[in-house]
């Protein structure tokens, strides 16, 4: 290979000086079609291979390699043929008995010209798109893994980023409707992949048909919702990439917080801090620009979309109502009834005739189980045997008083009616915690037991004097014009007098 300096003095000697090819060759001590080649070309052209190689060993297996590349687009990528396993292949199922470089310089080109190639897409105002991602996080102390919903504007290259415990359809909705509350209005449109949070089937003719929660929120907003093709990232790549910005930028390292609350409010904040970012290639801040889009937006509706998932379910005879897995207690009286149970995001409400008759936390563990203690408190005044083994009952932090008002009213009612009367009247205090607020409760339980007055009726009359704010009666020091009385402890012989008619 002779390199650009030599070609360069040739190309002087012949075109510019007028010597013959000939005598260049001479001068030079190269071979005159070289001096040909230098004279048409100003600098060396490289190897140029004017026949497709012979192979002859591998040309009859050549349609055998070029399905295998073929059937290995639609295959996920961890389970593709390498090299070396098409090598295996050929020689195993084909008796092929040909060197491993020889299959590979034939795959590899192949290989590159399969590569897809991608058309550079321009972004008009007012479109969206939305994706799922996963990251750690440390939440109230634990590091757990936590999944948030990335709505990005691609005019503008705004983003909005939102984390939830699990990536559920209600999680997926509630997304929606504070990203919508976020931008300040609805998108056009929204790109989505073929997740099944939003696509519930995908019918022959390339329709989508969509889940029932998501069909519900894009009626309610009235926006266009289009999708990718099925695994191609690459037709909604501007969120693909803000999801992996938003999970290298906003956390790294894991953020820390008490709730999910605390951590959206940080995450919020830091989407708003990059508006005033000035993107690759433009010339105005992220929220200068996404005045274009949100000069094209819908305006919102008057009420925001109420992201719950809805489904009937039966009360079993514990008093409990199962949702993915997870049982929710409601009081004993619906036992054995149908209930419409409500999902949100926090919270699993359920309905009975219209009515809310249970509220609770979600619980996103598997098989868990999810008390309201005062659901079980009627049953257990009529089941007080069951008192001390009550599951909904276990880990509930009363306030120490309590333990000790019932000691008391164990040990003050005989011993033959203890078990039963004492834990009875200890669970109709409880149930004053149905009507009346806890801390209410607890500080006319605290007076009972300053003034040694160990009742039902007693926590009753003084929980109502709080109320009342009026003083107790019980206490006879508030009363200074009633006369006191006092009753002497009546003697065998004064009662032995009465009955033989002497006068004691």
């Amino acid at each position: 290979m002779f390199g650009v300096d030599l070609y360069g003095r040739v190309r002087l000697a012949v075109l510019g000086q007028g010597l013959s090819q000939r005598e260049a060759s001479r001068r030079f001590g190269i071979d005159r079609g070289t001096v040909a080649k230098m004279v048409s070309h100003s600098a060396p052209p490289g190897y140029r291979r004017t026949v497709e190689p012979r192979r002859p060993k591998l040309d009859r297996h050549a349609g055998f390699i070029d399905q295998i590349l073929a059937d290995d687009l639609n295959a996920p990528k961890k389970q593709r043929h390498t090299i070396q396993r098409i090598y295996d292949r050929l020689r195993d199922e084909r008796g092929f008995d040909g060197g491993y470089t020889t299959v590979r310089d034939y795959v590899h080109p192949r290989r590159l010209r399969l590569k897809e190639t991608f058309v550079p897409l321009a972004h008009p105002a007012g479109h969206a798109q939305a994706d799922f991602g996963e990251a750690w996080a440390v939440i109230g102390g634990e590091t757990r893994k936590v999944h948030f919903l990335v709505v990005s504007l691609p005019h503008s290259d705004a983003v909005f980023v939102k984390a939830y415990p699990a990536e559920t359809a209600e999680a997926f909705c509630e997304g929606h409707v504070s990203a919508f509350a976020f931008f300040g209005g609805i998108p056009l449109s929204i790109l989505y992949d073929n997740t099944r949070l939003a696509v519930a089937k995908i019918l022959g003719d390339g329709t989508r048909k969509r889940s029932t929660l998501f069909a519900a929120l894009q009626s309610h907003y009235v926006f266009e919702d289009r999708y990718g093709r099925p695994g191609k990232g690459n037709d909604k790549g501007k969120v693909e990439g803000m999801v992996g910005f938003a999970r290298r930028t906003f956390m790294v390292p894991f953020p820390r917080a008490r709730d999910f609350a605390e951590l959206n409010a940080m995450l919020e904040e830091r989407c708003r801090e990059r508006q005033s970012k000035i993107p690759r290639g433009a010339t105005a801040t992220i929220g200068a620009r996404m005045t274009a889009d949100q000069a094209v937006f819908e305006d919102p509706p008057a009420t925001p979309f109420n992201a719950c998932d809805k489904r009937l379910g039966r009360v079993t005879s514990q008093a409990l109502v199962r949702y993915k897995n997870t049982d929710y207690s409601v009081p004993v009286s619906y036992a054995h009834r149908d209930v419409m149970v409500k999902a949100y995001v926090d919270d699993v409400v359920i309905t009975s005739g219209g009515d809310e008759i249970a509220r609770h936390q979600r619980s996103y563990d598997a098989g868990d189980f999810v008390f309201d203690p005062l659901h079980y408190l009627a049953l257990l005044e009529q089941k007080v045997g069951a008192l001390d083994q009550a599951a909904p009952l276990q880990g509930w932090a009363l306030p120490t008083e309590f333990a000790t008002l019932r000691r008391l009213l164990e040990a003050r009612l005989s011993q033959k009616n203890r078990c039963a009367a004492g834990k009875r009247e200890y669970v109709q205090i409880l149930r004053l915690i149905e009507t009346f607020p806890l801390a209410l409760v607890h500080g006319a339980v605290r007076d009972a037991l300053r003034l040694g007055a160990i009742s039902y009726d007693a926590v009753k009359h003084l929980a109502l004097c709080r109320i009342e704010n009026r003083p107790a009666r019980l206490d006879l020091n508030r009363y200074p014009h009633l006369a006191l009385t006092t009753v002497t402890t009546t003697s065998a012989s004064s009662y032995m007098s009465l009955l033989s008619g002497e006068t004691a």
